[in-house]
């Protein structure tokens, strides 16, 4: 099949009617559209108000979809699965956001490709890392294990010198 290449980020942190968080990923799966690879499902703490832990993971899909449409198409998949609009950060069952796409950049008001926060995000970023480590991000032309290293990596505590001691 020819088409585009898109990475596509779920998330769940709410029980539907598949099951706990992992398996409504799990059935979000197998309703996506041209599915070529995925990152096995994690587990990461909520953001936002939400006390809920989430499964997360990306997946790798080629379709003939435009983003538009890919847009449309995974929104459908949310409400199937029971999603409503509601507060920003609250506990969902499905959620479903297009990371990167391999035609570059879509800057529509519905629609921001590369997703404006994923670079900051270690739920995405770690399977993304896993699945396309070599995906290089079209905004800073990094790679996403590139990415993924300089969000996770360590940085050290500076030192505090007290006067009258030496470094």
């Amino acid at each position: 099949m020819m088409g585009s290449t898109y990475v596509v980020a779920l998330g769940s942190n709410r029980r539907g009617r598949h099951g706990g968080p992992a398996a409504e990923v799990t059935a979000a799966i197998e309703a996506l559209p041209g599915l070529l690879t995925l990152a096995p499902i994690m587990t990461s703490a909520p953001m936002g108000p939400s006390t809920r832990r989430f499964a997360n993971t990306a997946v790798l899909l080629q379709t003939s979809l435009s983003p538009d449409a890919l847009l449309r198409e995974l929104k459908a998949v949310e409400q199937q699965f029971g999603r409503r609009r509601g507060r920003r950060w609250g506990a969902r069952v499905l959620d479903l956001d297009i990371i990167l796409w391999s035609g570059g950049r879509v800057r529509k008001p519905a629609l921001k490709i590369p997703h404006p926060a994923f670079r900051t995000r270690d739920f995405v970023l770690a399977p993304l890392a896993r699945i396309a480590p070599q995906w290089r991000d079209p905004v800073t032309g990094l790679t996403m294990r590139q990415l993924h290293a300089r969000l996770t990596r360590r940085r050290s505590v500076p030192r505090r010198v007290v006067a009258g001691e030496g470094p």
